[in-house]
């Protein structure tokens, strides 16, 4: 774990809090360079009705729009949710140096779950990546929000 780690995942927590707000998965994302944040981004899948729109997919579009480049070599991610083989590729396509996520997404997430993508010898482009920050917090977050839309059925 980097000294600013803590911070940033914090920082995607409170973007996972707005999408919850708007119904959605509460997963949460920001994108750093330098120490600073130069995107942000949480999901938007449902209430854009558009399956592209995870938090991941809207920090990185955010960022590439701002920086004037399609590729982020000096940027770290940071998200609450480990990221899925859709925002894997982008972050690999992207060139991001590092990827920092909370909690394991057994089902979907191929950066540790299912696969483990950053340690793919045939790719030209390696990430780092640091898993755990916060996750108890992350997963706790996650099951309330899954066990309030049960309970709303």
């Amino acid at each position: 774990m980097e000294k600013n780690d803590l911070f940033f995942i914090r920082e995607a927590i409170g973007e996972a809090k707005k999408a919850s707000a708007l119904g959605e998965v509460p997963v949460g994302c920001v994108l750093a360079i330098d120490g600073k944040i130069i995107s942000r981004g949480h999901n938007l899948k449902e209430s854009k009705k558009n399956a592209l729109l995870h938090a991941e997919m809207v920090a990185i579009d955010k960022a590439i729009k701002k920086m004037k480049t399609p590729i982020l070599p000096e940027a770290t991610i940071y998200v609450t949710l480990e990221p899925c083989l859709m925002c894997a590729g982008a972050i690999f396509q992207t060139r991001i140096k590092r990827v920092v996520f909370g909690a394991f997404e057994p089902k979907f997430g191929v950066l540790g779950s299912i696969l483990s993508l950053q340690n793919e010898e045939r790719f030209n482009h390696r990430i780092e990546v640091t898993a755990g920050i916060c996750r108890k917090e992350i997963e706790k977050m996650m099951k309330d929000f899954f066990r309030e839309l049960r309970n709303k059925d």
